[in-house]
């Protein structure tokens, strides 16, 4: 499927600068790009061919027919409200967790609104990071399907959300990417106390970290439940929060906090029985 419409980025950060390649080499035509930094600018759309930095978001919206608002969620409703949108045109913000309605002063100017999120982390500009994610899309039909159509050509997949869903879809985003940052960081920072070096400590979690996102991948998230708490081991637990408690009482608790998040998935893989299971819950709630 062809599309004819001029494409515009308001934002030239990571997310905008992958997305903005991404659809240029798919034939999108990508016309403006603006930024809160000119240089920024500068640089995304000279990347592309045909695409001009300009000094104001105006100038973007007076050249696209179709606008990502790629900037900071809390710099969105800014730009909605200050720019002068035309009729027909189409406005979209790339936001995970901020409802449409904060595109509103563009939909009031006669324009469609949506939401195009892409559940990918975008820390560094890499192209292979969009294949076969998942974006969330919100809007009104035509827009819509145009959005839907723009997910694919990427070659990704969409869900449709409401904006009261998407609060929790985006916390959800959160747990599985964020604080898997935080837990990686946990687990380097453990190993210091055993003299190992974090380049060394990273070296060799990531294997075990890969091999487990390979696991739900190939077998899915109960079945890939492993360690001591799948197989009913409170010695083992209990020597953890022993060992965790001389260093820091703070990892103490969170280990004992996802402890008991953990042990409904081994009931369910049914490695541990429901006495195993009390058993457990009491060594972590102690």
């Amino acid at each position: 499927m062809e599309y004819k419409f001029k494409m515009g980025f308001i934002g030239a950060g990571a997310l905008a600068t992958t997305l903005a390649v991404a659809f240029h080499q798919r034939g999108f035509p990508v016309v403006a790009v603006s930024s809160r930094g000119y240089e920024s600018a500068k640089l995304l759309a000279g990347m592309i061919d045909g695409c001009n930095a300009v000094h104001d978001n105006q100038e973007v919206a007076n050249s696209a027919d179709l606008v990502l608002i790629a900037t900071p969620d809390d710099i969105i409703p800014l730009v909605a409200s200050k720019v002068k949108w035309r009729a027909g045109q189409s406005i979209i913000h790339c936001s995970g967790a901020d409802p449409i309605d904060i595109l509103d002063p563009a939909k009031e100017s006669g324009a469609y609104t949506g939401v195009f999120h892409p559940l990918q982390t975008f820390a560094a500009m890499i192209q292979e990071n969009l294949k076969g994610i998942t974006f969330a899309v919100e809007s009104e039909e035509p827009l819509l399907t145009t959005l839907k159509d723009m997910a694919a050509m990427l070659g990704g997949y969409w869900i449709e959300l409401k904006s009261g869903d998407r609060v929790i879809y985006h916390a959800a985003a959160v747990f599985a990417c964020n604080y898997l940052v935080t837990l990686t960081n946990t687990a380097v920072t453990l190993w210091k106390n055993i003299d190992v070096p974090q380049y060394q400590a990273v070296r060799a979690l990531l294997p075990l970290m890969r091999g487990t996102i390979n696991n739900i991948e190939a077998a899915g998230v109960i079945k890939s439940l492993t360690g001591p708490i799948a197989r009913g081991d409170t010695g083992t637990v209990k020597k953890h929060l022993a060992a965790l408690d001389k260093i820091n009482p703070n990892l103490t608790r969170l280990y004992s906090e996802l402890g008991r998040n953990t042990i409904p998935i081994a009931l369910e893989k049914g490695r541990i029985d429901q006495k195993q299971a009390r058993e457990i819950e009491e060594v972590l709630s102690n």
